[in-house]
């Protein structure tokens, strides 16, 4: 399980440092409704470019404490923890504005990594 559990902090941190570094102003089939960049999406989410890089550092922050927590294990419950509540917000923006179910299954995916690293921090893996 140890393997797996390292699998999913490395996924989640690769995944989210390509976002919103890689493609942070590129269109993805994943975008909020017609959105073809970062702000666009958050646009169609109804917030501000605040919120946007209030989230988007809160995202680097956590994906980056999971990488570290490969190490330094006792990271790796807060990080999960603020990722899994980063993820639950995403589902719900998509729900908000009537997204296609398949534009939440990336955070969908990450939230279960994220409670995947929580159980296991947990013993309950």
């Amino acid at each position: 399980m140890e393997y797996i559990v390292i699998a999913a902090k490395i996924i989640i941190f690769i995944s989210i440092i390509n976002v919103w570094f890689f493609r942070f102003n590129k269109s993805t089939e994943w975008r909020a409704g017609n959105a073809k960049s970062m702000k666009a999406e958050f646009e169609a989410y109804g917030l501000n470019d605040t919120i946007m890089y209030i989230v988007g550092g809160l995202k680097i922050i956590s994906a980056t404490l999971l990488l570290i927590s490969i190490w330094i294990p006792i990271l790796a419950v807060p990080a999960a923890a603020i990722m899994a509540l980063l993820m639950l917000g995403a589902i719900g923006m998509h729900i908000k504005v009537s997204d296609a179910l398949k534009k939440s299954l990336p955070a969908l995916f990450f939230l279960l990594l994220s409670l995947l690293i929580l159980a296991n921090s947990y013993g309950i893996f």
